[in-house]
């Protein structure tokens, strides 16, 4: 019979527990938009629902490896986010701005 993982937490040694934690927020930090809509706990149907398009759209959209700025947008603030953009340069990081007034929901 298999052990709870929260069993098996306890009996690693601190180490190998911190290195864990550390590997689930790097990978809470980098996800494809479906499974950020699973870890949301969305349902595509509901998606679908807050975007007011039908869930054969959403499913589209998830599967896309290339989509317009606006759709994703529009699809993080149906799951409750804001999108930003940001340039990472050597010297620094830039926010950029010019999407902001995309008002336009594209989604299709």
């Amino acid at each position: 019979m298999s052990k709870p993982y929260s069993e098996l937490r306890k009996k690693m040694p601190p180490e190998s527990r911190a290195r864990a934690e550390a590997k689930t927020l790097q990978l809470m930090k980098e996800m494809p938009l479906q499974e950020l809509r699973r870890a949301r706990h969305i349902s595509q149907e509901q998606l679908a629902q807050n975007l007011h398009t039908r869930q054969s759209n959403v499913s589209r959209i998830e599967k896309r490896a290339d989509m317009y700025i606006s759709t994703l947008r529009s699809v993080i603030k149906a799951m409750g986010g804001d999108l930003e953009i940001v340039a990472k340069f050597p010297d620094g990081s830039v926010r950029i701005s010019q999407f902001e007034d995309l008002d336009r929901i594209v989604v299709s």
